[in-house]
């Protein structure tokens, strides 16, 4: 589905690794904004705040908080 009709961009989250990148073979941008929880093996907690106006993104903010 993401190959015959892929979004401008895809927000994932499972992996808790922070990562806001490129997707050059799909075309657009692939952000997961880390993990903000307590538990998990994550040492950092992080989040994304950023704001969208029509296409584009703007503002984008790595939140981070203290360690866990």
């Amino acid at each position: 589905a993401l190959v015959a009709n892929p979004p401008d961009i895809f927000i994932t989250g499972h992996s808790h690794i922070l990562k806001v990148m490129p997707d050059k073979k799909l075309d657009l941008l692939h952000m997961n904004p880390g993990a903000v929880g307590t538990h998990g093996f994550h040492k950092v907690r992080t989040m994304l705040r950023f704001k969208i106006d029509g296409k584009n993104i703007k503002d984008l903010e790595v939140i981070e908080f203290e360690k866990r």
